[in-house]
């Protein structure tokens, strides 16, 4: 039974919206039978739904913490991160540069280089890293 409070308390965190989404329609039902007012279920689900959970999830919305405006998409490879980082900051060549992105491009997981029809993958990087390479240059 250790594990159901840790699957309770990770579904509150991050499933919040659904478990405050039944409060409320638990709410809604359960107020006009305990009070009598049968005008408050859909008083109760038109706030709860509409007006607080909406509030709710902009104000519980992460904000990004990585100082950017957003202009520039992180890649999601911490490798490929470092190698533009050492490539930026002068530690490598761009022939090394290339090197290495070949052979991290040969090691990619084969889920995630499937054959896109818009062309290869690779090509679509290189190009990628190259307009990068040119927009740290300026």
């Amino acid at each position: 039974m250790t594990g159901l409070p840790r699957r309770i308390a990770w579904n509150l965190r991050h499933r919040w919206r659904r478990v405050f989404a039944l409060c409320v329609v638990g709410a809604g039902v359960a107020a006009p039978l305990l009070t009598g007012l049968w005008w408050l279920l859909p008083l109760v689900w038109f706030f709860g739904l509409f007006i607080v959970l909406p509030v709710l999830h902009t104000l519980t919305k992460p904000l990004p913490d990585d100082g950017t405006d957003g202009s520039r998409a992180a890649s999601d490879d911490p490798a490929l991160d470092a190698l533009r980082e050492r490539y930026a900051r002068g530690d490598i060549d761009e022939r090394e540069f290339e090197r290495k992105l070949d052979r991290l491009l040969e090691t990619e997981d084969a889920e995630t280089v499937t054959d896109p029809p818009d062309g290869d993958v690779t090509d679509r990087v290189r190009k990628g890293i190259r307009t990068e390479m040119e927009r740290l240059r300026e």
